[in-house]
Order: structure tokens, then sequence, then C-alpha cells
């Protein structure tokens, strides 16, 4: 079987991919890499309660108003 081309494929068709394939590590490491490549998360410090997250908006209203917040990569890609 030949082996997809990591670099190529988008961050959620990777994602679904090492889901599927766990044993292939070289799969999960170009996914991680990507993961870094895109740096499309939000860093925050811990909360210690919901009211906390009001806060935070951009935050929360990435998770209000995406249905999958691992779509605003490919969205963008």
């Amino acid at each position: 079987m030949n082996q997809p081309n990591f670099q190529t494929m988008s961050q959620k068709d990777l994602h679904n991919y090492v889901l599927t394939h766990r044993e292939d590590q070289e799969a999960f490491y170009a996914y991680v890499d990507k993961l870094h490549q895109e740096a499309n998360w939000i860093e925050m410090p811990p909360v210690d309660s919901i009211e906390d997250l009001e806060k935070y908006p951009k935050f929360a209203n990435r998770f209000r108003n995406e249905s999958d917040p691992r779509d605003i990569a490919s969205e963008k890609g």
C-alpha cells in the first residue's frame, strides 16, 4: 500500500487519517508538525470555572460559532 503524502493533506484530513491509522507513527508526527506550523490555537491560562471563560471572548466565541473548531484550519488552507 502506498503511503499518502502527509504534507499535502489538510489538517482535518490528516487528523482523520491518524485516527484510523493509529499505528502509523510517521502520520502522527506529520500531524503534530502541521499543528505547530498552522498554530491556529488560542492560548490562555487555565481557568477555575466556566464563568472565567467570559474573560476570554475570542476563545469562547470560537466554540460557540463553529460546529467543529478543527474546520477553521481547513477553511483557511
